[in-house]
């Protein structure tokens, strides 16, 4: 997949992504502060920042950020969500290869959901070059785990059935061992945070279609997907929800 490929591959998908993505556990914020010893007025360059879901994570806790997103239409839905509230928010037009942020502006570099698709030895010399002396680079994803209820493992089976590309881009996530060699004497800390949406019908069906494999409307496989969301929702909603639920995998480090 070419870099402007996984650029804009959400583009279509921006409003679901805003309203259905997940968060992430404030314990991580904790974890970064308490155990990791992050200062809470450290600037932070959030790469691949999307929407600002991760962005506004920081933001809240106080920390000053730059956001670093090369598409455009989630660059503007992050400035229109964020940049009312949080006037130490900065949004720039940047890849996670080339920043364009100056030498040293950094204390943290971090990447939420988005280090899969990056070109991870040229991040590497980018993340070096606007980390400050001693700053750490910090990578999480919300993993969702495929087989912990009976819905989490029929969902799994209709994106294997349904979707475009799902086997390929799922098989981009790098394991805890990938990230281990990746940091190497670097590493600092490796955490896990549970983490759960509970989503009825139209949240559960906004969820799936935030998703860049799952096929948009007009594709021959869309109605006949919806069809099977729909009967999965009812097999095993209760109370009118499902819980989806996620691994957050956090891993910090300095890059040697």
């Amino acid at each position: 997949m070419s870099r402007s490929d996984a650029t804009e591959r959400f583009s279509s998908r921006v409003a679901d992504y805003v309203r259905y993505r997940p968060g992430y556990p404030p314990a991580l914020l904790d974890w970064l502060h308490a155990d990791i010893g992050v200062a809470a007025q450290t600037r932070i360059a959030d790469i691949g920042a999307g929407t600002g879901i991760s962005t506004r994570l920081f933001l809240a806790a106080g920390h000053p950020v730059i956001a670093v997103e090369p598409n455009a239409a989630m660059r503007q839905a992050a400035e229109q969500w964020l940049a009312p509230d949080y006037p130490q928010l900065q949004v720039v037009d940047g890849t996670a290869e080339a920043t364009t942020l100056a030498d040293g502006s950094v204390g943290v570099v971090a990447a939420a959901q988005a280090f899969h698709w990056f070109d991870t030895e040229a991040v590497r010399h980018e993340w070096k070059r606007i980390l400050q002396p001693g700053g750490l680079a910090l990578v999480f994803w919300n993993s969702r785990l495929l087989d912990t209820s009976p819905f989490l493992t029929g969902y799994e089976q209709l994106l294997l059935e349904f979707g475009t590309d799902y086997t390929q881009v799922a098989e981009r996530y790098q394991t805890d061992e990938q990230m281990r060699e990746w940091f190497g004497t670097g590493l600092r800390g490796i955490a896990g945070f549970p983490n759960v949406q509970h989503l009825d019908y139209d949240g559960l069906r906004g969820r799936l279609l935030s998703s860049s494999y799952a096929p948009q409307a007009g594709h021959p496989r869309h109605a006949a997907m919806l069809q099977a969301l729909e009967h999965l929702f009812a097999t095993h909603a209760v109370d009118g929800h499902v819980a989806f639920e996620y691994q957050t995998r956090a891993f910090v480090g300095t890059l040697n």
